[in-house]
């Protein structure tokens, strides 16, 4: 299959995004002022093991510690936050910045003993410094809060690192040898750092990925090499294969982190509940890799690995193109297969 590549053009796009973003959020209320994202402070009976009908309840991880140091990177209409903090990875080595959000639900008593979804939100191009799904330009924090009270989406923690080490480079979310363990902190640094400070679900029906042209490669390659950590992507204008500059001289290891052969494999097993995972792609009608993500679709949807295609009418390679696409249907198709919190009796 040919290889989509990003060009500069894309590459100042969401640039320009990204600015945008920071430019928002110059000046907004409460900006580096501390902020806590402890949840309901009133003690709360003990979970139940069953429902009121009988039906097991999935296990909530209560925050594990340490606690990190969260500064207010943006407030929303509603007066939630969006906290800013950096965390070194223990696993990866690697030290970056995380921005997170909790939906009100997080904070209401009646779900002070349940956990809550994560979606671990990347952005196109470059990723660093920052990370322009931490602005409210975009919308996301904000549809996902009326998404949930409509019941089109569960009310998730999202959750936004850096998607690469510094501005040079795409290190296509893996750990490519010699460089910095891009894979390990996007898959377990952030996720062991994401149970330290949230009330989460242990299963995996509780985890998953959203992102937009390089982020989207990054979700659907995290999701389909950890089937048993994460179980839904939100992939939009996506690449689908590995094609950093990095990866020479090291192709064992660049197919190992490669979607068309992780989706094969995968596809290929027995198509039983623990295995399966699903793939919401978006792209807009105006993209030129169209004809691509309908490829990949019709040769690796098949056994444990299911998908959805979003053709979003008149969109473009951007970010505000796919929080549309979202609400005309990716995000709720994810949370129909994705674990609600649960409110107390």
């Amino acid at each position: 299959m040919p290889r989509k590549t990003r060009s500069p053009p894309v590459k100042r796009l969401v640039a320009a995004v990204a600015l945008g973003s920071l430019a928002l959020l110059t000046g907004c209320s409460g900006e580096g002022a501390p902020v806590s994202f402890d949840g309901p402070s009133a003690p709360a009976p003990a979970p139940r093991a069953t429902d009121a009908k009988g039906k097991a309840l999935p296990k909530t991880l209560m925050p594990t510690g340490p606690k990190a140091d969260f500064t207010t990177a943006n407030t929303l209409p509603d007066g939630t936050k969006i906290g800013v903090t950096a965390l070194h990875g223990a696993k990866s080595g690697f030290t970056g910045k995380v921005w997170v959000w909790a939906p009100p639900q997080y904070f209401d008593p009646k779900y002070a003993n349940s956990g809550f979804p994560v979606l671990i939100a990347l952005p196109g191009g470059n990723g660093y410094p920052n990370n322009y799904w931490m602005g409210t330009d975009l919308k996301l924090q904000s549809s996902i809060s009326e998404w949930s009270k409509q019941g089109k989406s569960l009310p998730f923690v999202v959750v936004m690192p850096v998607l690469n080490p510094d501005k040079e480079h795409y290190y296509d979310g893996s750990d490519i040898p010699g460089q910095p363990k891009m894979g390990t902190w996007m898959t377990e640094d952030v996720p062991d750092f994401v149970r330290a400070n949230f009330r989460t679900f242990a299963s995996r029906d509780g985890w998953a990925f959203m992102g937009s042209s390089s982020g989207g490669f990054v979700g659907l390659k995290s999701v389909l090499k950890h089937p048993d950590r994460f179980k839904a992507v939100i992939a939009s204008g996506p690449d689908t294969v590995p094609d950093s500059p990095l990866w020479a001289g090291h192709e064992k290891e660049r197919q190992a982190n490669d979607p068309e052969r992780l989706a094969r494999l995968l596809g290929a097993g027995p198509d039983s509940k623990d295995r399966e995972v699903y793939l919401a792609f978006q792209i807009g009608s105006k993209e030129s890799g169209v004809a691509n993500v309908k490829s990949f679709i019709r040769k690796y949807t098949k056994g444990p690995v299911k998908s959805r295609l979003q053709v979003i009418p008149d969109g473009e390679h951007n970010a505000k193109t796919y929080v549309k696409g979202m609400g005309d249907g990716s995000i709720q198709w994810i949370s129909e297969h994705m674990q609600a919190p649960v409110p107390a009796p």
